[in-house]
């Protein structure tokens, strides 16, 4: 806001002005005084004239620069009671009527006290000569203009038109107008040296003919702006009289834009409905809502709320669009049908005195519980009634655009309070007493920004206008400019305007909600940065119980052990006495942490929750979560893919999975081969060919390594004949001895076949440990045969049926499944449907105990039946994973209560507890094993590895050897290399005994004797030299 001039500058600005106009009027009072004027034009206007009376004011100085244009088609013509400007220019007194017209409402505000009196007097004595009224005012002109010189105030009228109903009271909007011009007269810190004055209008609501000639009639007094009407019709018709005239019009009502708006001479303070759409918009995405009911006034609120509209094309909302009745306010109907269509998620747009209309008729309907959750677009959310609907647990929520929070605007809101509470009583309208709504508190702002607007200007004055004359006021475009110009922090925050089509740009939104303390801020919405939700902004903390604390709930359970349980006793029960198990005991400490009390009923139909496939339709638990006859579901309730599409469930307080329960199977005696069940066969089977392997290789290496050939004759050390002993029996032989762990008399020489024989010993040394170590439990141990070991057992067989409970979680698990095993088991329990199917738990129990039968369930529960039923077993392992939750009703506010509430008895113990107390029995004698494990190859596979690496590596040993014996025998006869080690190669692969040559040392020939050189064929010298 700009700083007001000082006193002695806007006197000085004053007197000029009055100068100037003082020389305009001279010159043409002096032409009038010259000129004849038309007598039957005064005569006729002298008619009924007595009954004006007239004010000099520099606003009433018309417009002597300005060349009229051509004039357009103007609105219908004012009355012929109205005053109008002279044809030759003298003319230029503003004129106001002393009696009222039916159905108007004149008032003039603060007059000038010098001039008023003998304003009136000159005016009904001089009448009758024209040439003396130019004279007058001449006279009046001069008074006006040494007033101005003696720093009187200059004075600007405001025009306010507004709709009411006939003889009823004023609107809030009107009594925020005079409320506003009252404040900025009486502070004189915007406007110091101008006084602001009214002309209010009241025309009936949807007259838009009316309108428009009130807009004439305050042109015509002339007026710097025009505030109002609200309704559209109205508004639009006066907008074109201000677009044709220059003058501006203020609207504080929202007012639909069209694309190609040319109204220059228009503001609206009232926030564009496409950022409260987007506004709405972002609350439903905030709180997940899925479905959506949008429920309009008129026709207007399509297009207000066209963001919202546009949403399900653009995000997966389901939207449906419902209509208020138009010519009544009863809107039982329509909430009865939405009651029926269990629509939780309402939005209403529609003004404040609806709004507490339906909340009303909601809460006779029973509608105003948790489970609804409302959002209203009107801004006067905050100023209704809510008192009786603080603890009916009702979700409410609203926006409000009045920034209370600020002390200035508190204070500003309490005077008005004071001031609404001193006025007579109007009709019930919802709202809270003395409260100030949004249309009044835009109104005020309005009158301050154009009051910003005037205190910018230099001084103005205010032209009378005609509407049958296109003669706009010669200052409307330059204060214009300045209305958009202008910045206020008024009551409803800053104020800024879109200088191209004249909307408000800036503005913050608090979202409010209701509480038990009444409406109350939890968070923020602005068109830059959007929703910022901040419900603890006051530093209060959350407590889990606040919702919770003194409700009454509705528990729906049902009857299974040990979930939920008829009490014993002697005495008659009633109420929740008559229940124990564990879900009871569950409820109990949900309701000591939450606060809550409630009353648990068995459900109808005895049955769980499914969904008929033909009809679409729900029954057991589930079904009376939907319908709302129940808060909570406790009891052993699946939580699944189906049914948490139609209901809510808190996190698990039970995990679990399907099992199958079956009867003990007979124990049978060990059989008289039961010495081989330590070992699996497949471990029989590789030892067998183990053995078979290491005898060959070591009869191979032996062959293949020199060294393995031996002197049968070692008293004879030049004996010519080696033998080997590690034959292919003898190989056999050795593998054996070694396995039993009985040793033999054969005992490898050569380095490759001693690792061939430590690795063969090594290996039988960890298969005797292990099969003695098992054979004890294997030989002794009474063997449980059972027909079925798993699921796979009961899918490959038709012998023993099996079954599930119908229409629960296990069936709804096998139907939908697409896993082949237990889709094959499906199809053989849909195909017996009536033979396998059990109505409940206790019903498989018993054709289990009776029948060939097993009992598809859950695994919880046949842990607590065989502990009390030794002649029940569960059989294999878990088919699949589950967990049990409480069910709510889709969308309520007790879900993340409750399961705040299970997570704390989850760390305390608490959980395991209860399921320790309700599960423990009196339990079975304890069995050995049915059947200890057998040793499979991945438990001893490893031997297996060690035992093929040692064989490679004696392979590769042996190599060496031949290569190296090979080499020396090349050296020593002096022969190639390669045809020694052919002549070794034949020699070791002769599989019968034969003589092998030993190569010939060097002879060393003395000159006294001589040794006779004999060729040994298939001969080696066993000499200690070429052994080594």
């Amino acid at each position: 806001m700009s700083p007001s001039l000082s006193d002695s500058h806007q006197t000085q600005a004053i007197f000029l002005n009055s100068y100037i106009d003082f020389c305009t009027t001279v010159h043409e009072a002096l032409r009038c005084r010259l000129q004849p004027l038309n007598r039957a034009e005064w005569g006729e206007k002298s008619e009924g004239i007595t009954g004006e009376r007239w004010i000099s004011s520099s606003s009433a100085l018309p417009n002597m620069d300005a060349q009229p244009p051509p004039p357009p088609t103007p609105p219908p013509p004012p009355s012929s009671s109205s005053p109008s400007a002279e044809s030759e220019g003298c003319f230029f007194l503003a004129q106001e009527k002393t009696e009222k017209q039916p159905g108007e409402y004149t008032d003039s505000g603060n007059k000038n006290p010098v001039h008023h009196t003998s304003t009136m007097k000159i005016t009904s004595l001089l009448m009758f000569n024209a040439r003396v009224r130019c004279t007058v005012r001449l006279l009046l002109l001069l008074l006006h203009c040494v007033g101005y010189s003696h720093g009187m105030p200059h004075v600007l009228r405001f025009g306010g038109i507004f709709e009411s109903i006939e003889s009823g009271p004023s609107g809030a909007e009107e009594l925020a107008f005079k409320f506003a011009l009252n404040t900025i007269n009486r502070n004189r810190t915007l406007l110091p040296n101008t006084t602001l004055t009214y002309d209010i209008q009241r025309i009936n609501i949807y007259d838009s003919f009316e309108a428009s000639r009130k807009a004439c009639d305050q042109l015509s007094l002339g007026v710097a702006a025009i505030f109002g009407p609200s309704h559209s019709s109205s508004a639009n018709a006066v907008q074109s009289i201000c677009n044709a005239l220059g003058v501006p019009h203020i609207q504080t009502k929202w007012k639909h834009q069209v694309s190609d708006n040319r109204d220059v001479f228009y503001v609206s303070l009232y926030p564009d409905f496409s950022s409260l759409s987007r506004a709405i918009l972002d609350l439903v995405h905030f709180f997940k809502w899925k479905t959506v009911t949008v429920v309009y006034d008129d026709s207007t609120g399509l297009i207000r709320l066209q963001e919202l509209i546009k949403a399900p094309s653009r995000y997966n909302i389901r939207l449906k669009i419902r209509q208020l009745p138009a010519d009544t306010k009863d809107a039982k109907p329509l909430l009865k049908e939405m009651k029926r269509g269990k629509e939780f998620h309402i939005i209403f747009d529609c003004g404040h005195e609806m709004a507490a209309g339906i909340l009303k008729q909601a809460l006779a309907m029973g509608m105003m519980t948790e489970y609804y959750h409302y959002i209203f677009t009107t801004l006067d959310l905050f100023a209704l009634d809510v008192e009786p609907y603080r603890y009916s647990g009702v979700n409410m929520t609203g926006f409000r655009i009045l920034n209370t929070e600020n002390s200035q605007v508190a204070s500003i809101i309490e005077k008005w309070s004071m001031e609404r509470l001193q006025a007579p009583p109007k009709p019930d309208s919802g709202l809270l007493d003395g409260f100030m709504t949004t249309d009044a508190a835009l109104m005020y702002d309005a009158v301050h920004v154009v009051a910003v607007a005037v205190q910018q200007s230099q001084q103005i004055t205010v032209s009378s206008l005609q509407c049958n004359r296109h003669k706009p006021w010669r200052f409307g475009n330059r204060f214009m400019a300045l209305i958009k110009e202008a910045h206020w922090d008024g009551l409803t925050g800053r104020i800024t305007f879109n200088r191209s089509n004249g909307l408000r740009t800036d503005f913050d939104l608090d979202v409010i909600s209701l509480k038990e303390e009444g409406l109350e801020k939890i968070g923020t919405w602005d068109p830059p940065s959007g929703l910022n939700m901040t419900d603890n902004q006051k530093g209060k903390t959350t407590n889990v119980s606040d919702s919770l604390s003194n409700r009454s709930l509705i528990v729906s359970t049902i009857l299974e052990e040990p979930y939920v349980m008829f009490k014993k006793s002697d005495k008659p029960l009633y109420g929740n006495d008559r229940f124990e198990g564990y879900c009871i005991d569950l409820l109990r400490e949900l309701s000591n942490i939450l606060g809550f009390t409630y009353e648990v009923r068995l459900v109808e139909d005895g049955r769980y929750g499914a969904q008929d496939e033909n009809t679409g339709q729900w029954n057991g638990m589930v079904k009376e979560l939907m319908d709302h006859r129940a808060d909570l579901a406790v009891a052993p309730l699946a939580i699944t893919y189906v049914r948490e599409k139609v209901i809510d469930f808190s996190k698990p307080f039970l995990t679990l999975g399907i099992s199958i329960l079956y009867r003990k199977p007979n124990g049978t005696n060990p059989g008289v081969f039961s010495f081989l069940n330590p070992l699996s066969p497949d471990i029989w089977m590789y030892i067998l060919l183990a053995y078979l392997g290491v005898s060959c290789v070591l009869f191979v290496i032996a062959r293949f390594s020199p060294y393995e050939w031996y002197n049968p004759h070692p008293c004879n050390p030049d004996s010519d004949v080696v033998e080997n002993n590690f034959t292919l029996l003898n190989s056999f032989w050795f593998g054996v001895g070694a396995l039993m762990q009985q040793g033999s008399e054969l005992m490898p020489k050569a380095l490759s076949t001693r690792i061939v024989g430590g690795i063969w010993w090594f290996f039988t040394l960890i298969i005797i440990s292990s099969y003695t170590a098992n054979l004890a439990a294997f030989l002794t141990v009474e063997r449980m045969e059972s027909p079925i070991d798993s699921a796979d057992d009961l899918a490959k067989q038709t012998k023993i049926e099996y079954g599930v409970v119908e229409e629960g979680a296990t069936m709804t698990f096998f139907k939908k499944t697409k896993i082949s095993t237990y889709d094959k088991m499906w199809e053989f329990m849909s195909s017996r449907r009536h033979s396998v199917m059990v109505k409940n738990i206790e019903e498989g129990i018993h054709r289990v105990l009776t029948s060939d039968y097993a009992f598809l369930m859950e695994s919880t529960t046949i842990e607590y039946v065989t502990q009390r039923n030794c002649n029940l077993t569960q059989i294999g392992g878990l088919i699949d994973s589950k967990a049990y939750g409480v069910g709510t009703p889709m969308g309520s506010p007790y879900r993340d209560k409750i399961t705040i509430a299970i997570l704390q008895l989850q760390e305390e113990g608490k959980l395991h507890m209860m399921k320790e107390k309700w599960w423990r029995g009196n339990g079975c004698p304890e069995e050995e094993s049915k059947e200890a494990s057998a040793l499979g190859v991945q438990n001893i596979g490893g031997i297996f590895i060690v035992l093929a690496a040692g064989l490679v590596l004696s392979v590769f040993v042996a190599v060496g050897e031949f290569l190296y014996k090979s080499k020396q025998n090349a050296q020593l006869e002096k022969r190639s290399f390669c045809s020694a080690m052919v002549d070794e190669l034949r020699v070791s692969l002769k599989c019968q005994r034969r003589l092998k040559h030993k190569p010939q040392p060097p002879v060393m020939v003395k000159t006294e004797e001589v040794i006779n050189m004999h060729t040994f064929n298939d001969r080696r010298l066993p000499g200690k030299e070429t052994m080594a």
